[in-house]
Formats: structure tokens, C-alpha cells, sequence
């Protein structure tokens, strides 16, 4: 493979030119790094293209590949410090395309959202777990890490956009990685230490109010109803003469007339019939006793009353001696 060529997104190129400016600036650097490996980059701003070549001194026949990917990176607005990492060892990048998993335009935003969480922490905290760099960039998710890490962020990224909320990937990887320092369970089954998060269905089907049964269904069919002629041959009515009808007609109609008259009257004489009367209340000898007057009482009550002095005694009144003394000196 002697050269590949990329060219930047468009998106990118329309806001204001900012990832051509950033391209233009950081191209020494981009130079340099590709330099390297020996491999030669060209950047066409007129046709909006970048080209990466094979030279003479190229050992490395994955480096082409690798100067690819970066391209790749830098073209969907990764900064050049996360996407020269590509050239090292063991190191591998993964662009997720997840502008077509989704149909309705503002649930694809919520969930895109949702992948970044409040203030990018759902992002932070899912980089931390994989060891990954991830960025979400219009339609595109970019990762760059490790294999084993880009292989955990493309199932949380296609769970959340099929409306699976990203925390229960993270709590998994989590427990994950602390399983992962304990060697007594390195070689064991983990499936009894993560969570089995199910999805509910909260919406049920309504059922209807009445459910009607299906009959068994039988090869033969109903039995015919019997006609007027064959009631009357069973009862005898058919042999009779038309002047025996006319009377049982009339009976029967006389019959149902003296009913009606017996439930008539019946229902005029319930207004002449008088309501039960409640029975009368008798008074308790409780209640009898409590009335006596007490005449032994009263009679004590007047006797005190008898021995007591009629009217008011006298406000201070004077000893005689103190009159003697006044009128002595008085007359001195």
C-alpha cells in the first residue's frame, strides 16, 4: 500500500473554517511525527484533502495504516496530542458511526446527550474505565486505546443509542475491574458477581372489559326450531275446532286481565294502610327515686335557721367606760 487519502469532513470545514485553521497550524507537528516512521504527508487546502505516502526508507508496513488512522482522527476533530498516540505500539482507534442507528432527529440528540452525561461526567467516567480517549463529534464517536478497551466503548455506545442508559455498562465495568485484581478469580466465571439488568415493560395491554368465549366448534349443524304447527300438534291445539280456540284465547286474556286488576288494587290500598306505631317509653324507677325530697333535711335546716339572731349587729361599738372619759374631760 504506497499512499492513502482522506478528506475532512465537511461539517468541520463549515464552522467558520476552524478545523482547516487548526489543520494548517498544527501540520509542522503532523510533519514530524510521520516523519519518523518515514512516511511523507501532503495537505491540499484548495481540493480539502490529505494524502500520506510510503518513501524509500519505510520499514514498517503497518505504518501506512497507521498514519491512515491519525488522518482519520485529525479529520473528525481530535486535537493532535490524543491522535499522534496512534502511532505508538498497542495502540488502535475505532469510529463509530452512530448517525444512522437512530431515525427521529431530537431522540437521537437525547441520547447522544446522554453518552456525554452532565458536564461530559458519563464521558470522563467511561474513559477512566477503558483506559480510552473518546470524543463525540456531530454523527461520529471517535476512540483511541488500547483493543480490549475500544472493544468495551463500542457496546456502550451502541446500547446507549438503543436506549439503554449508559450507567449500566459503567457499574459493569466497575465491578469488572475490581474482579480483576483478585488472582484467586482471574480464571473464574464472573456471571454471578454482575448485575442482570433487565428491561421492564411498564406499558401493559389493555385488556377488554368483556371477553367473550368461542364455542367448540362441532362439524354438525344446529337443531331446527320447531315451527307454530308442530307447538300446536304437541299440545293438541291443531285438533281442536276454531270456535275451542277463540274460547281459550278468551280465558287466557281474562285470566291475565283479573291479575292485572288483584296487582291494582293491592298497590291503591298500601296508601290506606296505617304505619306500625313506635311502643311507648317507660320510665326507670331510677329516674322516680331521684325526685324525692329529702323532708328530715329541710327540717334540720329550719331549726338552725331558728336559733340564729334576726338582724345585724352593731359596726364598733363603744365600751361605757371610754363615754365616762370623754364627757370628764369635757367638762374640765
Amino acid at each position: 500500500m504506497e499512499g492513502a487519502q482522506v478528506r475532512p469532513r465537511r461539517q468541520s470545514q463549515r464552522s467558520a473554517g476552524g478545523e482547516e485553521a487548526y489543520l494548517k497550524q498544527c501540520w509542522p507537528l503532523v510533519q514530524k511525527a510521520l516523519g519518523d516512521v518515514f512516511i511523507s504527508a501532503t495537505l491540499d487546502l484548495i481540493e480539502g484533502s490529505i494524502t500520506v505516502n510510503t518513501t524509500k526508507k519505510t520499514f514498517d508496513p503497518y505504518a501506512i495504516l497507521r498514519a491512515r488512522d491519525l488522518i482519520k482522527l485529525l479529520a473528525r476533530s481530535v486535537p493532535f496530542e490524543q491522535a499522534v498516540r496512534i502511532l505508538e505500539d498497542d495502540m488502535a482507534c475505532d469510529i463509530i458511526k452512530i448517525g444512522t442507528l437512530v431515525r427521529n432527529r431530537e431522540r437521537f440528540v437525547k441520547r447522544r446527550q446522554r453518552l456525554i452525561g452532565p458536564k461530559g461526567s458519563t464521558l470522563k467516567a467511561l474513559e477512566l474505565l477503558t483506559s480510552c480517549y473518546v470524543m463525540v463529534q456531530g454523527s461520529t464517536v471517535s476512540a483511541l486505546g488500547p483493543y480490549s478497551g475500544l472493544k468495551e466503548v463500542r457496546k456502550v455506545v451502541l446500547d446507549t443509542m438503543k436506549n439503554i442508559h449508559p450507567i449500566y455498562n459503567i457499574k459493569t465495568l466497575m465491578i469488572k475491574r475490581e474482579l480483576a485484581n483478585d488472582p484467586e478469580l482471574r480464571t473464574q466465571s464472573w456471571e454471578r458477581f454482575l448485575p442482570n439488568f433487565r428491561h421492564k415493560s411498564l406499558s401493559k395491554r389493555k385488556q377488554p372489559k368483556k371477553k367473550t368465549v368461542k364455542k367448540e366448534y362441532t362439524p354438525f349443524p344446529p337443531p331446527q326450531p320447531e315451527s307454530k304447527i308442530d307447538k300446536e300438534l304437541a299440545t293438541g291445539e291443531f285438533f281442536l275446532r276454531e270456535s275451542e280456540k277463540r274460547r281459550q284465547k278468551m280465558n287466557e286474556i281474562k285470566a291475565k286481565q283479573a291479575e292485572a286488576l288483584s296487582k291494582r288494587q293491592e298497590q291503591r290500598q298500601k296508601a290506606f294502610i296505617p304505619p306500625k306505631e313506635k311502643p311507648a317509653v317507660k320510665k326507670s324507677k331510677a329516674a322516680t327515686g331521684e325526685n324525692k325530697i329529702d323532708i328530715q333535711a329541710i327540717k334540720e335546716k329550719v331549726k338552725k335557721a331558728k336559733s340564729k339572731k334576726l338582724g345585724a349587729p352593731p359596726v364598733n361599738p363603744e365600751t361605757p367606760s371610754a363615754k365616762d372619759g370623754k364627757r370628764k374631760k369635757v367638762k374640765s
